[in-house]
C-alpha cells in the first residue's frame, strides 16, 4: 500500500466518522442502537477500500463513496448541527469541528478519487496489448 493524499484523506474520514456518530447519539440527533451496525459495516468497507484496494479502480470507487458520505455529514446537519446551542453544549465545538473536518476530507477524497479513476482509465488505454 502506498500512502498518498487520497489514502490519508480517507483514513482521516474513517477516524472522524465514529467521533461524529457518537456526537449524534449524545446530542439526541440519532437514537443509537443496533442500527449502528450498518455504520460499522460501512466503515469496514471504507477501510478495506482504503487499505487493501487503494491502487485499484474498485478502491478508488469505494473511497469516492466514502468521500460522498463524509461530505454529506455537514449538509445533513446544516440546520441542527451548526447552532449556538450545539456550540455551547459540552463537547459542542469538537462536534462542529468533526462536521467541518469530515466535509473537507470528504471533498478532498472525492476530487482525488475522481482524478485517480481518470488516471487509471487513461493508463489502461495507453498500455500496449499483451
Amino acid at each position: 500500500m502506498k500512502l498518498n493524499t487520497l489514502t490519508a484523506a480517507s483514513l482521516i474520514s474513517i477516524v472522524l466518522l465514529p467521533a461524529h456518530v457518537i456526537g449524534d447519539v449524545v446530542r439526541g440527533f440519532d437514537p443509537g442502537g443496533p442500527g449502528h451496525l450498518i455504520v460499522v459495516g460501512f466503515m469496514l468497507l471504507l477501510a478495506c477500500g482504503t487499505l487493501l484496494l487503494s491502487e485499484r479502480r474498485s478502491g478508488h470507487a469505494i473511497m469516492l463513496l466514502g468521500g460522498l458520505a463524509a461530505l454529506g455529514m455537514p449538509l445533513v446537519h446544516r440546520n441542527n448541527g451548526f447552532t449556538p446551542a450545539v456550540a455551547q453544549a459540552p463537547g459542542g465545538p469538537f462536534f462542529m469541528w468533526t462536521l467541518v473536518a469530515l466535509g473537507v476530507t470528504g471533498g478532498l477524497a472525492i476530487l482525488l478519487s475522481v482524478r485517480g479513476l481518470w488516471s487509471l482509465r487513461s493508463r489502461k488505454r495507453r498500455s500496449p496489448p499483451v
